[in-house]
């Protein structure tokens, strides 16, 4: 009797609550456990965040480059249409009855224990692996201005010797040689491929970045690329100049990679393209760390920093003005203060303390690579390294 009233209560379950809630639930538990788990235990964590989320990164990201576009901005796009027909069902569906509802509110709790569960698996636990630092062999730690001026010298002498091998309009922007985003994301490769030699820290599968149709809209909330982990896509702005567009790529292309932290992202970026073939891919990779480390030099020695500024070719110079120029269409506007109250609460429930601050925590990384691996070199006995155009990039060593 107790037996068949079980069973009966069972089915009455079963028709309320269908089989998709319970599977997404117990996924979705098992993925937080993992990620309070692995908090304390990092190898561990980096061992689930190669295996377990390189898998699922680039199968969503093979899926995805079947769709000629976007993705995440297609959904975007369509989410008021997308809003509009839940609402729909809703009301039709509590129309049925009070089972009918109760289904579809477990349907949607589903696809969002679903949505977590893939943000764990594909980006989330690259917060909890050991730091980039630690494994490349850097000491990543503050930094003195001295330190910060002689490594900005460093990039800045990079930068101004590839200065004659790019085009530049006349004090203005540089302009990229690449027929299509395809060839620059194909000259990244070649960088990711030498990175992956000497360090093996990821999948080193060939992947592409998307442009964003909105990129002019998308400008005003000073996003200049996202991955998206849900899709599986890496996306990039490109209203903004030419010279930005490699390390920004290079930077949502290591996050597609597992590089979770967003100044290691801006590290491997840095690295991958310093390593590229093309010298406009160098030159971005060289020109966006002088960008970072002289905003850092500039708040530790204001005349240290003029005098790194002084160093930089005239062309670049330009750049800059001509990028303060663009930007201050898009500087003050409420889309940008929204979006960056969103993501700096989003780094900092991370565990990235300094939020959207931790992009410019690169210089740290930067500044312990030039001493580690580049300074040695120059110093040899017998003469200074040649380092603008390797043909194989130095020795890495440790960003979005």
């Amino acid at each position: 009797m107790n037996t068949k009233a079980k069973t009966t209560t069972f089915q009455k379950i079963r028709r309320y609550i269908p089989v998709c809630l319970p599977v997404c639930l117990v996924l979705a538990a098992a993925s937080l456990f993992i990620t309070l788990y692995t908090a304390d235990k990092p190898e561990l964590a980096a061992q689930i965040n190669y295996w377990w989320g390189g898998i699922l990164r680039f199968g969503m990201a093979y899926l995805s480059v079947l769709i000629p576009f976007s993705l995440a901005e297609g959904l975007l796009i369509f989410s008021p249409v997308l809003l509009a027909f839940l609402i729909y069902l809703a009301v039709r569906f509590a129309q049925k009855g009070l089972r009918a509802g109760i289904r579809y509110l477990c349907v949607l709790l589903s696809i969002l224990c679903l949505i977590y569960t893939f943000f764990v698996a594909s980006l989330g636990l690259g917060f909890n692996v050991p730091t980039l630092g630690d494994e490349l062999g850097l000491a990543d730690e503050p930094v003195s201005a001295e330190q910060l001026y002689e490594t900005m010298m460093w990039a800045a002498d990079e930068a101004n010797a590839l200065c004659g091998k790019v085009d530049f309009a006349f004090q203005d922007f540089s302009y990229m040689p690449f027929a299509n985003y395809n060839d620059m994301c194909a000259d990244l490769m070649v960088g990711y491929a030498r990175l992956h030699r000497e360090h093996p820290l990821y999948f080193n599968l060939p992947t592409r970045i998307k442009p964003v149709i909105l990129s002019e809209a998308m400008s005003y909330t000073h996003i200049t690329g996202i991955y998206t982990f849900f899709t599986g896509e890496s996306n990039l702005n490109v209203n903004f100049p030419d010279y930005t567009l490699p390390f920004t790529a290079a930077h949502e292309l290591a996050h597609q990679r597992g590089f979770a932290r967003e100044k290691e992202a801006n590290f491997i970026a840095f690295l991958v393209c310093i390593r590229s073939e093309d010298p406009y891919t160098r030159y971005s990779g060289y020109v966006n760390m002088v960008e970072y480390l002289s905003n850092a030099l500039y708040s530790a020695d204001r005349d240290l920093w003029n005098e790194c500024m002084n160093h930089l070719d005239n062309r670049i110079r330009y750049e800059m003005r001509a990028y303060s120029a663009f930007f201050e269409k898009y500087r003050e506007n409420t889309a940008a203060k929204v979006s960056d109250a969103v993501n700096d609460t989003y780094l900092k429930s991370q565990g990235q303390e300094a939020g959207t601050k931790s992009y410019g925590l690169v210089v740290d990384l930067a500044v312990s690579y030039y001493y580690q691996n580049v300074k040695p070199a120059e110093t040899l006995p017998g003469g200074e390294e040649e380092l603008t155009e390797p043909a194989e990039a130095p020795d890495g060593g440790e960003t979005p």
